[in-house]
Order: C-alpha cells, then structure tokens, then sequence
C-alpha cells in the first residue's frame, strides 16, 4: 500500500459505511446503533486509481480515560498518528455538533493533512450542514454518499491534492520473481508425492472464545502493545480485527473475534452480527486456537465452540487462559488433560497450552503448539503406506459382516489435505458401521501422528469392469 488513511469523526456519522465503501466489502459492522466500532479496523482500500489502507475508528465521545469510551477514543488517537491523511467525517444531514468542532480543532492542532467529508449528502436538508462544516477552518468539504457511492471522484481528488502527487502515486518497484516449482502437473497430482511442509508461508490464526475469556489481552501480549481494546466489561469486542507480527521469522494473521455466547441467548441485532463476523473469521482462518477460562473450564459453550471448528476442518488448539489466578496448578492440569480427553472425543490428541494472557506464561508453548498443528493438519501420506496400514489394520480387526458376507476393504488414498481427507474403495460402502470408521480415525492419529485435527474419511464402492457390458447370447 503507498500511504495510509484513518476515517474519525462522531459516532454514527457514516465512517464504517465509507469504510466498506473503500475497501469494497462489508468487513465492518454496521448498524444505526451509535458506537458499533470500538477497536481500530485497518483495510486495503481502492478509490478509482488511489490503493490504500484504511482504518475504521471509533467515534468520539466525551468521556474520562478510565471509561471504554476513554479508551475506544485512545484507539483512534493511535490511528490518527499513524496514519499519513485523515478523513474527517461529518452528518451533513444532522450538522455540526460540539463533538465535531472539538475533533476539528484537535486535527487542526496536530499539524496531519486532512480532508473533511460530508456524509449523507444526498438527503433532503443537507445544504445547511454542508455549508456549515466550512466553519470547522478545514478548508472545503467534500460532499458524499458513502451508502449510496455518489462523491467517490471528488473524494479521490482531495485526498490527492491533501497528499500531493508525488505521495498518492510513488513510483512502482519491480519485485524479484519468486521461485516456481518446476515440476509438472502430473507429478503435483502424483499420490506418492508428500511435500514437505512450508515453514515461510503466512499462517492465519483465529482467536474465539465465551465473552471475557481474554482474547483480546492475548493478542496484546503477543504484539507487545496495547493494540486491541480490553477492560473487565464482557463482550467489548464486536468486529472481528485482524492483525499481523512476526513469530521467529514467520508473519502470523491473527483475528481477534467477538465473544460467542450460547445461541438462545443472542437475541440482539448487534451480537448476532458481531457472532456472524466471527464465524467468518474461522472459515477464514488455518488454525484457530480456543481460549477458555481456566477458573471455569469446560462450560458447555466451550465445547460446543471445539466442535464447530471440528465441524468446518479448521485445526484447533486450546489455550486455558488466566494460568496466573490458579492456585494449585498441577492438580487443575491433570483434572483439564482427564476432561479434554474424555470432552472431546471428536478431536483426541489436541494440543492444550495453560497460559496467561496478562503476564506472558506459556505464549512461547502456545505458538509452537498452533505451527506443529498446522504441520499436522497439511500433511499428505503417500498412497503405498496408507495401503500397507490398511492391509494391517484389516489384518488386527477384521470387518464385519453384513447378512452373512464379510465386507471388503481393496484401496486407500489421500484425496485432500487441509484437514486430511481419505477415500476409501470397498464393497457395500453404506453397510460399513460407524464403529468401524472410528477405528481407523483413531488408528490413523496414532500411527501417523496427527493428533487433534479433523480426519474425513469417506467411503465409496469398487467400480466393475463388467457392470455395462452386453450380456453375450
């Protein structure tokens, strides 16, 4: 991206509509609830030629610093250095309040180039807020619709004009050509091809959790600074932010999620599309770790959250969150691995790391424990050792019989990874018992080490080269 924007103005003035605009989806949530946006939500933004990044903030309220409101609005301070250009958002339907003229005399204190922008411009009456945003001394407004897209050109030729040409559009860099793999598509498709694992690609990690588990605290700790928004009110978190540091040379994408509590409870527009946004960061996501409370573990919610990242394949690890207010920690450690085991048989053998969030205990163990996850939940096994087990497994534990004839187990391959997925031939495949899927779920963990990951197994009958041949007479 060449430079970077961040929208500010008073809440519910349109910033996270015009974010959506710019980015050209709705990665933001929106609603005529003043205050939707808390944490400060950066974007890749296109305006006609303009690529950029953009930050959505939250509105300012007058407030102490010792409220959330204090300290949403230490976000958008944050936001606000560190960006290049500011828009500044005004109703042009409502007009100016004491709030925009504060904000308009801090921008003017700070010294940053900034573009005043006039929302809502295309409602009836919107003439005398349009004239009155001149009064701010930020020289003239831009008139816009973020909902409806009208006043993207001029918006694009004042921000070019704040910036100066020679920002806005910085000569181009040729970038060096990247290694290609030579090998043919043939061998790619090969089955006894296993590629070894990608250390250097960028992972996607998903932090979810019941409200007040400490998500937020977590990933703060992780970048070392107070990026995210935290305090001791449940449910602070309503977008789903992500963020991106390097872990030991490798660049980690984290997405701090929305509390999720049980569903009979969500009965509030805002928290249904906060859970929503969350729900999408999981299938988004390769790895997603599930934070529970250690001085209240294993609640019903939190196994329900296990299984429905079991559910979309994603590979799942646990982080038992708050470590610093245990007393006895080894007798909770034996009690948790007893629970984890015997809880969630759907993902046995899944990593689970004791750590805390406010001092940094175990966050080093946590780290290592998504990467050897990761590992696990890519990983391919060639065709001639997945039959050679079959041929053992069969030879330990016989199918079983089905109306008198004993079922055939002739062809196992690997058909996807991400999480591993294996097909089956066999004969009868809708005769084949659960119990006997189990079987070799299990036995495919442990003797190819690939704990904790969904393992898809699916079944399909043996083709006969005679079935659509002619009869002869």
């Amino acid at each position: 991206m060449n430079f970077t924007v961040a929208i500010v103005g008073r809440p519910n003035v349109g910033k996270s509509t015009l974010f959506n605009r710019l980015v050209g989806k709705k990665l933001a949530l929106v609603d005529d609830t003043p205050g939707v946006t808390r944490d400060r939500r950066p974007g890749d933004a296109k305006l006609v030629d303009l690529r950029f990044t953009i930050i959505d903030t939250a509105g300012l309220e007058q407030s102490g610093p010792e409220t959330l409101q204090g300290r949403m609005w230490l976000q958008t301070e944050a936001a606000i250095e560190e960006a290049d250009l500011t828009l500044f958002v005004v109703d042009a339907k409502y007009g100016l309040t004491p709030a925009d003229e504060t904000l308009g005399k801090m921008l003017r204190r700070r010294g940053k180039p900034v573009v005043l922008v006039a929302n809502k411009s295309e409602a009836k009456g919107s003439d005398g807020g349009y004239y009155d945003a001149f009064t701010l001394g930020l020289g003239e407004p831009v008139a816009i619709s973020a909902e409806h897209g009208q006043g993207m050109i001029d918006l694009r030729d004042a921000i070019v004009a704040a910036l100066g040409e020679d920002r806005a559009f910085p000569p181009e860099i040729d970038e060096p050509a990247t290694n290609v793999d030579l090998r043919g598509e043939e061998d790619l498709e090969d089955d006894d091809y296993e590629p070894e694992y990608d250390d250097t690609k960028p992972l996607r990690v998903a932090i979810i959790g019941r409200p007040n588990a400490g998500k937020s605290t977590l990933i703060n700790r992780f970048l070392g600074e107070d990026r995210l928004l935290t305090g001791p009110e449940a449910g602070i978190t309503r977008d789903s932010i992500s963020v991106e540091w390097d872990w030991r040379g490798r660049t980690i994408k984290m997405f701090d999620t929305a509390g999720m509590r049980k569903k009979a409870r969500v009965q509030e527009k805002l928290e249904k599309l906060s859970v929503a946004d969350s729900l999408r960061s999981i299938r988004f996501a390769e790895s997603v770790v599930i934070v529970f409370d250690a001085t209240i573990p294993f609640e019903k919610q939190d196994l329900q959250l296990v299984d429905l990242v079991a559910r979309e394949g994603r590979a799942a690890i646990l982080a038992f969150n708050k470590w610093d207010l245990v007393e006895d920690t080894q007798a909770l450690l034996a009690d948790l691995r007893e629970k984890t085991e015997r809880l969630l048989p759907q993902v046995r053998g899944i990593r689970a790391v004791p750590i805390s969030g406010q001092t940094g205990y175990g966050l080093d163990k946590l780290m290592q424990s998504i990467i050897d996850t990761d590992k696990t939940w890519n990983r391919r096994i060639s065709t001639a050792k997945l039959n050679k087990w079959l041929e053992s497994q069969q030879i330990q534990h016989p199918p079983p019989a089905v109306s008198g004839r004993r079922l055939k187990l002739k062809y196992m391959t690997q058909v996807k990874a991400r999480p591993p997925g294996f097909m089956i031939s066999c004969t009868r495949p809708e005769s084949v018992p659960e119990s006997y899927i189990r079987y070799l779920t299990n036995g495919l963990r442990a003797d190819f080490e690939m704990p904790g990951v969904p393992i898809r197994i699916h079944l399909r009958a043996s083709e006969n080269p005679f079935e659509n041949r002619k009869k002869k007479r």
